[in-house]
């Protein structure tokens, strides 16, 4: 039962990162097509137009949902490249923590950005 337990966690890790970057894949699409659509319906738009649009809470909540699903999905397809090609663990970590720093810093300037709207 035990060995079934561990085979089933590993699979079940596997799987839910696929299903991670499937469901993050689906947001950014969402929220891309939203994006030109808008842009679409609304040619030429002006600064003072983009303000508007981008100073209401719901446009940040949305934006901020983006932007950790660009971070989260951009992280699992990383990490795998890692885990696959780079066969030193010591360079692995290395290059895990930079990118994972490099993510993080991201964000912050993401939310900095998003919320000085």
């Amino acid at each position: 039962m035990v060995m079934v337990k561990s085979v089933l966690s590993v699979a079940h890790k596997g799987f839910r990162d696929w299903a991670i970057q499937r469901a993050t894949a689906i947001v950014m699409g969402i929220y891309s097509i939203g994006l030109i659509g808008y842009l679409l319906f609304n040619p030429g738009l002006s600064f003072a137009e983009w303000h508007t649009l981008f100073s209401q809470d719901w446009m940040k909540v949305v934006t901020l949902l983006f932007i950790l699903s660009v971070l989260y999905h951009a992280w699992i397809g990383i990490w795998t490249v890692f885990t696959d090609y780079v066969k030193l663990y010591v360079i692995r970590c290395i290059l895990n923590f930079l990118v994972l720093f490099m993510l993080i810093a991201c964000f912050f300037w993401g939310v900095l950005i998003l919320w000085s709207v």
